[in-house]
């Protein structure tokens, strides 16, 4: 089955995506673009909660149990004109198309994770003409989406952070300047950078190990901060 509708390009500049959650297995073009395959497969797995100890296997912790495997599908905002977009489904196995919407999406908060001897373009050691290009300290980028600003920093460690965006918490090593500095920074700004070194941070928090900066910062509308 095809199916064919036209829609406007919605205002703004954040990512679009096509949520396909109605439909089943099929292809998709806009503006005679593919978009690629779908393919609402369904997660399935432990939803009785689980636990890492033991042997590994591929469906072991899955998550996202009873849930599609994937639902959006992102739709590059150069591919749209402002009016009269056409867009095509053909749909193997059945679905309802009238479920099929285009959204927005708007970032809540943005994590970054970086060590403190992280390669960069920069900081590779070079030998040219005898001499050695000076080492260039990594840095770690934030960034919401237009029309957002970052109003809080949720988390920041300069050390042995643990755990992963969402989750962060400190490890052994922390320097007590890690909010300060990200606060200072980024708070009120849609990017940022910081650079990793000890210098920044006032002292190196625990000397002879590798340290990191993991962090989360908030993003909310630039008119609605405090």
């Amino acid at each position: 089955m095809s199916f064919a509708a036209y829609f406007n390009a919605p205002e703004g500049d954040e990512p679009l995506a096509l949520d396909m959650e109605g439909m089943g297995k099929g292809q998709l073009w806009i503006n005679r673009q593919s978009i690629g395959r779908y393919w609402t497969v369904y997660a399935s797995g432990n939803c009785n909660g689980c636990s890492y100890a033991g042997t590994f296997h591929p469906p072991k912790c899955q998550l996202g149990y009873g849930q599609p495997t994937q639902r959006w599908y992102h739709v590059p905002r150069s591919w749209l004109k402002p009016t009269n977009n056409l867009l095509v489904v053909f749909e193997e196995l059945g679905g309802d198309p009238s479920r099929i919407s285009l959204v927005k999406r708007s970032v809540a908060s943005v994590c970054a994770e970086v060590t403190e001897f992280h390669p960069t373009i920069k900081n590779w050691h070079i030998e040219s003409y005898g001499r050695a290009e000076e080492f260039h300290s990594p840095k770690v980028h934030l960034r919401c989406s237009a029309g957002q600003s970052i109003s809080s920093i949720k988390f920041a460690s300069f050390g042995t952070p643990l755990g992963t965006c969402g989750s962060y918490q400190q490890g052994a090593c922390h320097a007590s300047t890690s909010y300060a500095i990200l606060e200072k920074e980024c708070i009120a700004k849609q990017r940022c950078t910081v650079t990793i070194s000890n210098r920044n941070f006032g002292q190196d928090p625990c000397p002879n190990v590798l340290k990191k900066l993991s962090v989360e910062a908030v993003c909310a509308p630039t008119n609605s901060r405090g």
